[in-house]
């Protein structure tokens, strides 16, 4: 592992400090000083639902534990840890990498107001900048007077050019625009912003839809990533919101957001399992480059880190031979 890896894995285990040390240490700590029977399976699959996996998730993940230990003859607390945090590794690992292939390619970023995305698109545009992209954003959130303004703030401190239009604007047309634009200038990326519907909107959400055939129509070789930005803060209730942006945009993968600000990182688990999506990013703070790549091994293994043994030697201190 490079640097680079080792510094962002650092920032994910910080970022999910009250995560690690709530429910998921009472799961570790179940785990590690209990005895394999029923009991503890009864226990573990209480903490996980209290950690927001999930009542259904967490019975089908307990049932996948039992299953790995009576299959590989599992003995400790810590095997049985070992197995969960490779069962959980796999749920939540993605079937499909993004598609970035695109002239330009197209984040369209989606989700109801409060949950972070105006923050995550210009962090999102750091992150690809920094990766040597060529980064435009457009200002589809016509509907609330500040929403053009915050961006291009965002926007300016992102380093990356903005296209955005008047308030009451078509977004349909500002996101056709910016496509466009991104097109003849040679952008590998667009990243688009929408208005913070709310989930029960039906008028709203079908603009979505239209947002989603402006892009095709503006360049038929874009391609087209829909980001549904999540609060994890909110947890299970973000899963009902979450299935109507699916239906309405045609959702892609999601991003968490403040999983730094809950104990209850379970819900990364949760909404993979209801939506059947790949978790794209998760942020952990509020500094333009607290957005991360997320990873389902190093999500793991923040989760549930491995405790070191009682009979290990002490490291010997540095100088001694």
């Amino acid at each position: 592992m490079g640097l680079f890896d080792k510094l962002k894995k650092k920032k994910l285990e910080t970022g999910l400090e009250k995560t690690r040390t709530g429910f998921f240490q009472s799961i570790v700590n179940t785990l590690t000083n209990s005895q394999i029977d029923d009991d503890l399976y009864n226990d573990l699959e209480e903490q996980l639902i209290l950690a927001d996996v999930g009542p259904s998730c967490a019975v089908r993940l307990v049932d996948e534990l039992r299953d790995t230990v009576e299959r590989d003859h599992l003995k400790t607390g810590e095997e049985a840890l070992k197995a969960l945090r490779e069962i959980i590794r796999r749920e939540i690992s993605p079937t499909t990498d993004m598609d970035l292939s695109g002239s330009p390619a197209v984040i369209l970023v989606v989700g109801v107001n409060g949950v972070g995305k105006t923050t995550t698109i210009a962090k999102l545009a750091a992150l690809y900048k920094d990766l040597g992209k060529k980064v435009m954003l457009a200002a589809g959130d016509t509907f609330r007077a500040a929403a053009s303004e915050q961006l291009e703030t965002w926007a300016d401190r992102a380093g990356v050019p903005l296209v955005k239009a008047g308030e009451g604007a078509d977004p349909a047309a500002v996101i056709f625009d910016a496509v466009q634009s991104a097109r003849a200038r040679g952008y590998d990326m667009v990243i688009a912003d929408t208005a913070g519907r709310l989930h029960n909107k039906k008028g709203l959400m079908d603009e979505l839809s239209k947002i989603s055939r402006s892009v095709r129509k503006a360049s038929p070789e874009a391609s087209l990533e829909v980001l549904l930005v999540l609060d994890a803060i909110t947890g299970q209730n973000a899963i009902s919101q979450a299935q109507e942006f699916c239906r309405a945009a045609g959702a892609t993968g999601v991003v968490l957001t403040k999983l730094d600000g809950t104990p209850k990182g379970g819900c990364v688990i949760g909404v993979h399992e209801k939506l059947g999506l790949p978790i794209r990013f998760v942020g952990v703070g509020e500094q333009i480059d607290d957005l991360l790549f997320f990873s389902a091994t190093d999500f793991a293994e923040a989760l549930l880190p491995e405790v070191p043994r009682r009979d290990a030697p002490e490291a010997a201190q540095e100088g001694e031979v």
